[in-house]
């Protein structure tokens, strides 16, 4: 008897069989709201298997009629992700050894010539093109670079050194948006737990120089894989499940990402259900956690292990994939029967996802012993200039090509993205947008005075603590409060909203310095805390692009008619705005200033 130690501080007594690979695991306890739950888990890690003669290799590899897989490239190591430039290069991350490989077929014989590296930086992963501009990820940092004609990289740029620890999942993905805007893929540290860092477990969105970011989408484990549907420009992304919940749960999630949107983790997993391993803040429960977070649009067999994920704008393959999105499955190890070890299609119809199919397979074979053996894990998928897909095996270090052997009506040309670009909307905060002949009526106070600078203290780049606040001259009537700080001089989201907090009790004149972030307080008891700007819970401070003019911060302070808004902890400044419309008695605001 083996025993281990659940992540969410779960004891785990395994028992392995001999000679099986397979581990049983029984949570013996938990510490969530569950308190009689059984879950049983499995250990299963297929051996690796290699065949060095590429045509027996490619022969036990299963693609659909009418397609041809073959081997690229050779003894790579480590290829994770994969990236085309605009003039058509393939390059290849490898994470274990930190750097950037080039592959090119410069004699055209249908493989790859001897890589070339064309970056170096520990922990590499994430890589991305843009025009003839590269951006490369770490863990911590994200750096630019030129690129040249000949396909190397120029000096390498820092813009961003300061990501959130990685933990667990260290894999930071990017790409450009079709906003012109930088995502970029943060995983949670952990298994299942409460992160200290708002930015863990999300999307992240950032301005190509690096100056400004914000979260995109949270509650997000390990969303590795993510790209935009040609046609609309909606954004899709393939999230990693909880482990240790079952063999068939958590399914891999298949997510519509929306701005300002919650995705569950860690305490709601796939079609709402709820995580009986760990609670949620104080004052939330599971259901309500559930009502506040998105549902996937499709689910996937659980513990595949998505990786890299890609929609196909190439004109090669028939008329039916283009426009489908295309995942890189490494496979799994906490699941018997395995799963994964493959490519799989996402078939959209009518630009909505509908359904999986698997398109690449045969890398995972049950021996004679009854062993499984795995022939690769693969790991990052990319369409070449020339309408093929390009899949890594980041075990075997191998580089597969696959295309179509058919007749292809290529008059059909690839949809491309829509520019979905916006003319920058007037920006108003929420005092001017608010139809009350009392304005001014309220009295705020603050740790500043009206129009003077803000202290470091309550700045992003000091301590992040929300300043103290204090109001009087509420109207007879008044039931409770809204709190909405502005900064209407940010570029985006305009303006940009650092805290949001409602149903404040009418007893409440002030507000202490560094409330918590949580979305519901227990002093003052029911006041519930919204989204800001930047996608976490609570406020948020100043953190204006570096040489920008001097930008001004409103708390603004609402007398309102009626006890509640009758809306759930987590809502965004619009939404509490639709909710407070006719209710609002009186209103009062003080207005920082701040510049880096």
């Amino acid at each position: 008897m083996k025993y281990y130690t659940h992540t969410a501080g779960l004891l785990l007594a395994a028992t392995t069989f001999a000679g099986s690979g397979v581990a049983w695991a029984e949570v013996k306890g938990v510490v969530g709201r569950a308190s009689d739950v059984v879950i049983q888990g499995s250990i299963l890690e297929p051996e690796k298997l290699q065949v060095s003669d590429d045509a027996e290799l490619t022969k036990l590899i299963n693609v659909p009629d009418g397609f041809k897989v073959e081997v690229f490239a050779r003894d790579l190591i480590n290829p994770r992700m994969l990236a085309v430039s605009k003039a058509g290069h393939l390059y290849a991350t490898r994470r274990s050894i930190g750097d950037v490989i080039l592959l090119k077929d410069g004699d055209g014989d249908g493989k790859s010539d001897k890589p070339i590296t064309v970056a170096s930086r520990p922990g590499i992963h994430g890589v991305a093109f843009d025009d003839d501009k590269v951006f490369l990820v770490t863990i911590h940092d994200v750096y630019t670079a030129g690129v040249n004609a000949d396909g190397s990289f120029g000096p390498l740029k820092r813009i961003i050194s300061d990501l959130p620890d990685a933990g667990q999942h260290a894999n930071r993905t990017i790409a450009v948006g079709p906003d012109d805007m930088l995502y970029i893929s943060v995983g949670s540290t952990c298994n299942e737990c409460q992160e200290d860092n708002p930015e863990n477990a999300t999307i992240l969105r950032a301005s190509k120089d690096g100056t400004k970011r914000s979260i995109f989408a949270s509650g997000l484990r390990n969303t590795i894989g993510f790209d935009w549907e040609p046609g609309s420009g909606h954004l899709y992304g393939m999230d990693h499940g909880i482990d240790w919940l079952g063999d068939e749960v958590q399914i891999e999630e298949f997510n519509a990402l929306e701005e300002g949107k919650r995705y569950g983790w860690p305490y709601v997993y796939g079609m709402s259900g709820l995580n009986p391993h760990i609670d949620p803040p104080e004052g939330i429960t599971l259901e309500q956690w559930a009502k506040m977070s998105a549902e996937p649009t499709l689910g996937y067999t659980a513990h595949s292990a998505p990786m890299q994920m890609t929609f196909y704008n190439g004109k090669s393959f028939p008329a039916e994939l283009r426009g489908d999105a295309f995942v890189a499955m490494r496979g799994s190890w906490n699941r018997r029967p395995p799963s994964g070890y493959e490519v799989v299609r996402v078939n959209f119809q009518n630009g909505k996802p509908v359904g999986f199919e698997k398109f690449l397979d045969g890398f995972l074979l049950q021996q004679a012993n009854g062993k499984y053996g795995y022939l690769g894990r693969l790991s990052g998928l990319a369409v070449g200039k020339d309408g093929s897909l390009f899949v890594a095996d980041d075990s075997n270090g191998i580089v597969y090509r696959v295309s179509h052997e058919g007749a292809v009506d290529s008059a059909d040309s690839a949809v491309s993205v829509p520019d979905i670009a916006k003319k920058k909307p007037e920006s108003k905060v929420a005092f001017d947008l608010i139809n009350s002949a009392k304005n001014d009526a309220i009295m705020v106070k603050s740790a500043f005075n009206d129009g003077q600078p803000i202290p470091l203290a309550y700045a992003l780049d000091g301590d992040n603590a929300s300043p103290p606040l204090e109001w009087d001259s509420a109207p007879a009537g008044t039931k409770s409060f809204v709190l909405i700080v502005d900064d209407p001089d940010a570029m985006e989201p305009r303006p940009f909203t650092h805290w949001v907090a409602y149903d404040i009790p009418a007893k409440t004149k002030k507000l202490r310095e560094g409330v918590p972030g949580s979305p519901v307080l227990a002093e003052p008891k029911a006041m519930k805390q919204g989204a800001n700007s930047s996608g976490s819970i609570g406020y948020t401070g100043p953190k204006p692009p570096v040489d920008d003019p001097v930008h001004h911060y409103h708390f603004q302070v609402f007398a309102l008619d009626v006890e509640s808004l009758g809306i759930d902890p987590g809502a965004n400044r619009e939404k509490v705005m639709d909710a407070m419309e006719d209710h609002v008695l009186a209103a009062g605001r003080i207005v920082g200033t701040f510049e880096r």
